[in-house]
């Protein structure tokens, strides 16, 4: 009785309570893979053995995982284990095979920047690009002269594209701008009415100077903005006329042919300036040719 009080008030029976955890979970086979190269002493390593064990559970899950849409782990595509760092235990989250390769395939991703851009945007791909319908020929062929002379240094110019809606005009010249990305590019894709909707957001100013600069910027459904005199002349102007005079390459999509554009332009809610509405054109016309593409709604 005498020897057991002395190990209640030692603290011993705690101290065999992790020693007999630990080498319960010690006869996981995952768990002393683990730890096996830690370098790390077994008494420290007992204090997190609960820890280690949810480490064994992710690693097992890794093991029998097929692909990211499998994975069972709490945090998709990374498996939680533990390291040795600098003498100490940690535990961090590594990124799995499926996660390093699809890295590794959007790194692209790096050279452009989204603003308001939906995914399949993002992801487009001129393999992908819908080349069936002969109404879209000529801008598949705009494009593609478009790329190789980009790489080639040529002078080039950007496009303004209108057409219907949903007939790929965005996705086409994102298919081009991602396979530059690839090529270490920069570029920017900008969704035009919701970009001005946040032009008295704190991080605007800063968005506006990169998307000034960017060497290819896609300005996307121009036209379809709610204009003020303000975003037209303060916004939408000096951007033009900064990349005209730097030469940056500068595209186009639209709903709206030029003439519409104008139209659209000179009516702003604090009344009309055709003028000002004529000066913009003439921007986009020293900017871009004029291409049309009448063709399918591919979002039906």
């Amino acid at each position: 009785m005498h020897n057991v009080l002395e190990n209640i008030e030692s603290g011993n029976f705690k101290k065999i309570d992790l020693d007999l955890e630990y080498k319960r979970a010690s006869l996981n086979p995952n768990f002393k893979i683990i730890t096996k190269n830690l370098n790390i002493d077994d008494d420290e390593l007992k204090k997190y053995t609960s820890t280690i064990e949810e480490c064994s559970i992710e690693y097992e899950h890794c093991k029998n995982c097929k692909n990211l849409l499998d994975c069972m782990n709490k945090v998709e595509g990374y498996c939680y284990l533990p390291i040795n760092y600098e003498g100490n235990l940690s535990f961090v989250y590594k990124p799995c095979k499926y996660k390093q390769i699809k890295d590794s395939k959007n790194k692209y991703l790096d050279n452009i920047k989204f603003f308001n851009t939906p995914e399949y945007v993002k992801e487009a791909n001129l393999d992908n690009i819908y080349k069936t319908d002969k109404h879209r020929f000529d801008v598949i062929n705009y494009l593609m002269d478009f790329l190789d002379d980009f790489e080639s240094n040529k002078e080039c110019k950007g496009l303004y594209l209108h057409g219907n809606f949903g007939c790929g005009k965005t996705y086409l010249i994102a298919a081009i701008f991602n396979e530059l990305a690839r090529k270490n590019y920069k570029s920017s894709i900008i969704f035009w009415p919701e970009f001005l909707r946040q032009a008295f957001y704190d991080d605007f100013k800063e968005k506006f100077d990169y998307v000034k600069q960017v060497p290819l910027l896609l300005i996307d459904d121009i036209g379809a903005e709610g204009l003020t005199a303000w975003n037209r002349d303060e916004i939408l102007c000096p951007l033009l006329q900064y990349r005209m005079d730097n030469n940056l390459v500068t595209f186009f999509t639209s709903n709206l042919n030029a003439k519409e554009l104008e139209s659209h332009l000179s009516n702003s809610k604090d009344g009309v300036d055709e003028v000002k509405a004529k000066r913009i054109i003439s921007r986009i016309e020293q900017l871009t040719n004029d291409l049309e593409m009448i063709s399918e709604n591919l979002r039906k």
